[in-house]
């Protein structure tokens, strides 16, 4: 029995061709190209925000008063606690009073004496004007009792002045507060001699309200007179203050003066502006958050918001030559616009050039896409939306 051979190369070089053509005609092989990538937009709006520039500021008491001895004396008694507060007319300071009172007797004794003369003096001035009518009489003695009587007057009323004056220095003794404020500590203790050459023996600085005082240059000077001119000017600026420790304080002040006059050697204005500075408590010292001399930030504030242009701070992205925003253009092409900032905060951006109302701007997906890229633009998140309707993204800067 003949058994018949068959050869296997030509079957297996006909089937690696025809998976070859399988493999050419594959649906895998004909996949379509990506979309453009998807980007979260914003439209430019306006909203209120309030207006902020920032100055380093000292606060100063609106009165102080350095205390002295008008007269010399041992001191007796300091009536008055260090670092407390004192109201007006409280007693401070007790002086010997023995010697002024002693001088005080005497020069009251003195006018005594000189008014009993001159009721002697007018009884004899009298007695020669009845005598000038009889033959007995002479005009140079009754002219001479009218100068004695006139002499005596005369040195009656210098004595009543010393008098004052004693009176003025007894008053002097007692030492007391001539305004109301935190009094500072005491330069001289009991039983020492003070008198007016002795300086100040302790300083009262009022409390409340307090004054401002901050330096701004010539230049923010001018845009902010600008900025107001229109407003209201003074009126129109609130003051608030961030204290040492980076919190703001809670009371608002006003601007009540302007120096006269530029100093050369800074080329900046010097402003005033009058805060409250109520009590935090009262006992058992009285603590307030404004000090005396105290180093604060100060922040001039519209006291309107006004209407800006604004975007997300998310939205803004910086390089070498400035500030730019990625915005939608035509045909949905992403577009690189320069832009310039306002006042801005922490999460709002204000324009004042670059962009129009209506324009929309790129904030989620920002970190995909570049200039001249067709994008697919969408409505932002709501966290985004959200944030913008708010009032001034909830911080001042």
């Amino acid at each position: 029995m003949t058994q018949a051979s068959f050869s296997t190369g030509p079957f297996i070089a006909a089937f690696a061709i025809a998976a070859a053509a399988v493999s050419i005609s594959s649906p895998a092989a004909a996949q379509p190209s990506p979309g453009p990538p998807a980007v979260g937009v914003v439209e430019v709006t306006k909203r209120p925000i309030t207006e902020s520039t920032e100055f380093l500021g000292r606060i100063e008491g609106v009165n102080r008063v350095n205390v002295t001895a008008r007269v010399t004396a041992f001191l007796e008694k300091r009536l008055f606690t260090q670092g407390a507060e004192v109201k007006a007319d409280d007693p401070l300071y007790r002086l010997e009073r023995g010697p002024f009172e002693a001088d005080l007797k005497a020069r009251k004794a003195l006018v005594a004496q000189l008014e009993a003369t001159l009721a002697n003096a007018r009884i004899t001035t009298d007695r020669q004007r009845t005598l000038l009518n009889g033959p007995a009489g002479l005009q140079s003695s009754y002219d001479s009792a009218i100068a004695s009587q006139k002499s005596l007057e005369a040195q009656i009323q210098a004595a009543q002045a010393q008098v004052s004056l004693a009176e003025i220095n007894l008053g002097y003794t007692d030492i007391r507060s001539p305004i109301d404020g935190k009094i500072g500590r005491t330069s001289v203790t009991e039983g020492n001699v003070v008198g007016p050459a002795s300086g100040t023996l302790t300083t009262i600085v009022s409390q409340d309200p307090m004054y401002v005082t901050f330096p701004i240059s010539v230049r923010e000077v001018l845009a902010l007179r600008e900025r107001y001119a229109n407003k209201g000017g003074r009126d129109a600026v609130v003051i608030r203050l961030r204290l040492p420790d980076g919190r703001l304080y809670g009371q608002t002040g006003r601007l009540d003066f302007s120096s006269n006059s530029i100093t050369q050697t800074t080329d900046t204005l010097l402003l005033r502006g009058t805060i409250p500075n109520p009590a935090i408590y009262a006992a058992p010292t009285a603590v307030r958050e404004l000090t005396d001399g105290e180093l604060v930030t100060v922040m001039l504030e519209g006291a309107q918001p006004v209407e800006v242009p604004s975007i997300p701070r998310a939205a803004v992205l910086s390089d070498q030559q400035g500030n730019y925003v990625l915005a939608v253009g035509a045909g949905n092409k992403v577009e690189q616009r320069r832009i310039q900032l306002g006042q801005s905060t922490t999460t709002v951006a204000t324009i004042t050039t670059g962009l129009s109302l209506g324009d929309e701007v790129i904030v989620e997906g920002i970190q995909h896409v570049k200039a001249g890229q067709v994008v697919a633009p969408g409505p932002a998140s709501d966290g985004v939306r959200t944030l913008m309707q708010g009032r001034d993204g909830g911080q001042r800067q």
